[in-house]
């Protein structure tokens, strides 16, 4: 899999650590971090990354918003990350044509499946 400029975004900066590590050992390259969902759209628009991944709640804008904002004005795979196994979410996310849907942790051997099916 050829390398992937990515987005991130989490509200937890332990959590923003710990995904730019793996993601780095999966050879990819983090292009921006954000700790609120409108950063995450402002930061999409100004580097264009091939690939976001989004903390579902965040403050100021949740992540599933913040992916409709991303794909409207720029399209790419959004892989959502939660604690929460709410089925609202997952329908929302659903109809937001989210890429992948990942359960915290995450760990390493997740995400590799997640980025290549939401690459393809």
């Amino acid at each position: 899999m050829p390398s992937l400029r990515v987005l991130i975004a989490d509200d937890e900066s332990i959590r923003l650590l710990s995904l730019g590590s793996q993601l780095a050992a999966l050879g990819h390259r983090v292009v921006a971090e954000a700790t609120q969902g409108d950063e995450a759209v402002r930061l999409a628009q100004e580097h264009l990354p091939d690939l976001a991944i989004l903390d579902i709640k965040m403050p100021v804008m949740d992540g599933i918003e913040a992916a409709e904002r991303i794909t409207r004005q720029h399209p790419i795979p959004i892989i959502l990350l939660t604690a929460y196994n709410e089925a609202q979410l997952v329908e929302r996310a659903a109809r937001a044509n989210i890429s992948a849907y990942l359960m915290k942790p995450v760990a390493e051997e997740d995400l590799l499946p997640a980025i290549t099916l939401a690459r393809t």
